[in-house]
């Protein structure tokens, strides 16, 4: 054997107990996030029919907890604002979740506000109504349910070595085609299969440890933190395109794709600083000598030595949940209610679409006028652009809509709100600018597709 070869082999030894402790946690992770289940015809994963059997089995009493949440986390970010106690000041968790602007704390004591009125059905109609807060009410009994079971289960993905071990084995596909690291392999696949939101926590969370620079997390989170295939399905169903499904899901996969390829490329993502959160070793070359699957299983279990064990794993979970809850519940039911109000009881939306009527005419989209509205509002919610579309009576423009929708993915009422908050260098003009490129981009690609099958 080459004197060479044999010192590189030596230095990269792992005991059968390391390598263990790197694939069965990793197994589970990837069982929990990516594992395809088909029940009755449609699509879930293992995480998925988690959270729904606990979303069935709390349903009475979650409007209870958000709200009992939102005014507790209101309570604690005035008292941190205006008191300034120690034990929140001396604790970098605490105080990263309640030490925050004046600009956060007016939109939670708004939340706060709101879920009261909502949950009581009490104050201003417009804000409680069944379009307005009772869709975000909706909305957040789903979220944090979600959010519950997927802090504790999402570091069997992240911490014990499959995005080391995947990204090694992709990265000559991923860097080229994405401009991501290898590692974001699997974050990618996760994003995509999975709940959106859910996605986007995975990218938060890599960022802040120093996996990810602040563009590759921009990218990861708005071109990649897809709605799930269920709620695609949902989509289609509404607009009487479910017939389609095959086709229609294709339509979004190939847009998606696109998306993903141009957006990182241009500004405003590409403009975002390649620097790291904290500092960062990561380092994807492979050594000479080594093959990919060597290497990639190397990186993995020295990952997986540094997970620490199961009370380091509940603990990390913990943090997480509360850190989302208590900034996220408030923040949204704000930002998503007073969105929503203004697209349904301003003319807001239908004076800033009318640009789009001659886009749709030019693709010889039936009822365009109709439809235009329908192409922005998604910037507000996801499931508010097949609402509008619904009563569109070409099927041809109902199928255009909902694609559409389901691939510009920057929405407000969650995604968005989430984003901000993070630590990911990324804001709401930001957002803004994206969905316009997305939209920009899909438009021609589900047109085209759309005519050639209708």
């Amino acid at each position: 054997m080459n004197p060479k070869q044999d010192a590189v082999s030596k230095d990269y030894q792992f005991t059968r107990k390391e390598f263990l402790k790197f694939l069965l946690p990793s197994l589970f992770g990837v069982f929990i996030f990516l594992f395809p289940i088909i029940e009755d015809g449609s699509f879930n994963i293992p995480l998925g029919i988690i959270t729904e059997f606990f979303i069935d089995a709390l349903t009475s009493i979650l409007p209870s907890v958000i709200t009992i949440f939102m005014v507790f986390s209101t309570i604690v970010t005035i008292i941190a604002k205006l008191a300034k106690p120690k034990f929140i000041q001396q604790s970098e968790f605490l105080s990263s979740t309640f030490d925050v602007s004046i600009f956060w704390t007016i939109v939670r004591i708004l939340g706060a506000v709101f879920a009261v009125m909502t949950f009581y059905q009490a104050g201003v109609n417009f804000v409680y109504s069944e379009v307005t807060g009772q869709v975000m009410f909706g909305l957040l009994t789903s979220l944090i349910m979600w959010f519950l079971v997927a802090s504790y289960l999402m570091p069997y993905l992240i911490n014990f070595g499959a995005m080391e071990f995947v990204g090694t084995l992709l990265r000559k596909v991923i860097k080229p085609l994405f401009t991501l690291p290898g590692r974001s392999a699997i974050d990618l696949l996760a994003s995509w299969v999975g709940n959106v939101n859910v996605g986007v926590v995975i990218t938060r969370e890599q960022y802040q440890d120093g996996f990810y620079t602040g563009r590759e997390a921009a990218a990861i989170a708005t071109c990649f933190s897809t709605v799930s295939l269920p709620f695609c399905l949902v989509i289609a169903g509404v607009l009487g395109v479910d017939h389609m499904f095959p086709v229609f899901y294709l339509t979004i996969v190939i847009a998606g794709i696109v998306c993903a390829v141009i957006i990182p490329r241009i500004p405003p993502v590409s403009r975002i600083p390649d620097t790291y959160y904290k500092e960062s070793n990561i380092q994807e070359d492979i050594p000479k000598d080594m093959s990919p699957l060597r290497w990639g299983t190397y990186q993995a279990v020295q990952r997986a030595k540094q997970a620490g064990n199961l009370q380091a794993q509940l603990k990390q979970g913990t943090e997480i949940f509360l850190g989302i809850v208590f900034v996220l519940l408030p923040q949204v039911m704000a930002i998503g209610t007073v969105a929503l109000i203004i697209a349904e009881f301003t003319p807001f939306f239908q004076w800033i679409s009318q640009p789009m009527v001659p886009l749709l005419q030019l693709l010889q989209l039936p009822e365009a006028q109709s439809a235009a509205p329908a192409t922005i509002i998604g910037f507000i919610d996801m499931f508010l652009p097949a609402v509008l579309a619904s009563g569109i009576e070409a099927e041809i423009t109902r199928f255009f809509v909902g694609a559409l929708s389901l691939i510009q993915i920057i929405y407000l009422t969650e995604m968005g709100t989430l984003l901000l908050i993070s630590k990911i260098p990324i804001k709401l003009w930001h957002l803004l600018v994206i969905f316009i490129e997305r939209t920009l981009i899909s438009i021609p690609i589900i047109a085209l597709i759309a005519h050639i099958i209708y």
